[in-house]
């Protein structure tokens, strides 16, 4: 029997999972002789994408509505050892009792994670990077009312003016504006270290994301980091001092440490370096998907740390893990053109597509797509084998290629 071991219950791992089975049936092998098994720490796959959004807790799927159904294993454990020259896990289950599994082929699909600073007062930042994270900032901001007026009580302040610092800041608009007593102004300012927003998103979308932020009437600290922060106020590195009762930090991503276990060539964001396989330079029987891999998506070009390429990396290297193990044919790893969504709150959103990042469409059209995107596409079907397997092909795309998440 052969046995192939999942690690991460995102949209990686759970396609990975889902594309292994789906080659195994496709070629009659049945699961007595090839297992599919996954290790993830949590129950649901949590909607990542989503989290800058209100009411976080509901942004989830049950692990085992979408693996049971096409007969993966699921275990409920924290991975916190690899050895790829005896092929073993190391891992901590929840009854705190240790594990060590055992592996054929093995798929890390275990993420990427927000770099948190180490600056004084860094326990009362808040993030929208984990579901936990994101729903003590819900919890926190719908408890502002009930708080003594003060000074800030109504400002946030986002950290990092990147995708996720660019999605909070817009939708904090509107969520604090639903909050503030009547004739109050909510307040939120973007704290960015360079001097423009959005760097990495380039300046195809740049002049309409700065037009959008001046209408909400947020406000911009370029050029400007965070010093330090307490309960009521955060200190900028020019030496303002903004009392602020909400500060979220979203700057700066890296890959799991678990990448760290992996024998190999890493890139600066911590991701191993795969052949077009997805297969890690130098670990034949290892494979890398989602933020954990370094993968060319295009020439030129390596995957972002994002939904749009978690889920053909899932599929791609679930196919390719199942293929190496069975003597079939593997195939390369070839996404769809890159393309951005990004949501702008009440101002709607901004659709770009190619590496140059080229306006497609902005306001309520490119947020209904947006909408959609989150809604529905990015979702997986559940309790329906046939169908979880059908959307397993690494042929399979979403409805359109114009999206991204």
């Amino acid at each position: 029997m052969k046995s192939i071991l999942v690690i991460g219950g995102g949209f990686a791992g759970v396609w990975s999972a889902a594309g292994a089975v789906r080659v195994a049936r496709a070629h009659g092998v049945p699961a007595s002789e090839l297992t599919v098994t996954l290790v993830s720490s949590g129950d649901d796959l949590v909607i990542r994408p989503r989290l800058y959004e209100a009411d976080p807790e509901s942004m989830r799927v049950a692990l085992d509505r979408v693996l049971g159904p096409i007969g993966v294993r699921r275990i409920a454990a924290t991975v916190t050892d690899i050895d790829t020259t005896t092929r073993t896990v190391t891992a901590l289950g929840r009854d705190a009792h240790p594990l060590a599994l055992d592996y054929d082929r093995l798929v890390l699909a275990t993420g990427s994670q927000l770099v948190r600073p180490t600056l004084p007062g860094n326990q009362h930042l808040f993030d929208v990077d984990t579901l936990t994270g994101a729903a003590a900032l819900d919890h926190h901001l719908r408890r502002l009312p009930e708080r003594p007026a003060h000074a800030g009580q109504f400002t946030a302040v986002v950290v990092g003016a990147g995708f996720t610092g660019l999605e909070i800041a817009t939708e904090l608009t509107g969520r604090l504006d639903e909050l503030t007593p009547d004739g109050s102004r909510p307040r939120v300012l973007l704290v960015q270290r360079t001097c423009e927003l959005g760097p990495e998103l380039g300046p195809g979308p740049r002049p309409h994301i700065t037009a959008v932020v001046d209408e909400l009437g947020i406000e911009k600290r370029l050029n400007t980091t965070v010093e330090k922060v307490t309960a009521d106020t955060v200190t900028l590195s020019d030496g303002e001092v903004i009392p602020a009762a909400t500060v979220i930090w979203t700057a700066g991503m890296t890959a799991s440490p678990l990448t760290a276990r992996i024998p190999g060539q890493h890139d600066r964001l911590g991701r191993l370096a795969v052949d077009q396989y997805l297969r890690v330079a130098g670990v034949s029987d290892v494979y890398a998907a989602g933020d954990t891999a370094a993968a060319e998506a295009e020439a030129g070009h390596t995957v972002m740390q994002s939904c749009q390429h978690a889920v053909p990396l899932g599929k791609t290297a679930g196919h390719n893990v199942a293929a190496g193990l069975l003597g079939l044919e593997q195939v390369p790893f070839a996404p769809d053109p890159y393309v951005t969504c990004l949501d702008l709150g009440p101002a709607g959103a901004v659709v770009t597509a190619g590496w140059d990042r080229t306006v497609q469409t902005t306001g309520p059209e490119a947020k209904q797509l947006k909408q959609q995107i989150n809604a529905d596409w990015i979702y997986p079907p559940i309790d329906d084998a046939t169908t979880i397997l059908t959307l397993a092909d690494y042929h399979t795309t979403w409805p359109t290629a114009d999206v991204s998440a």
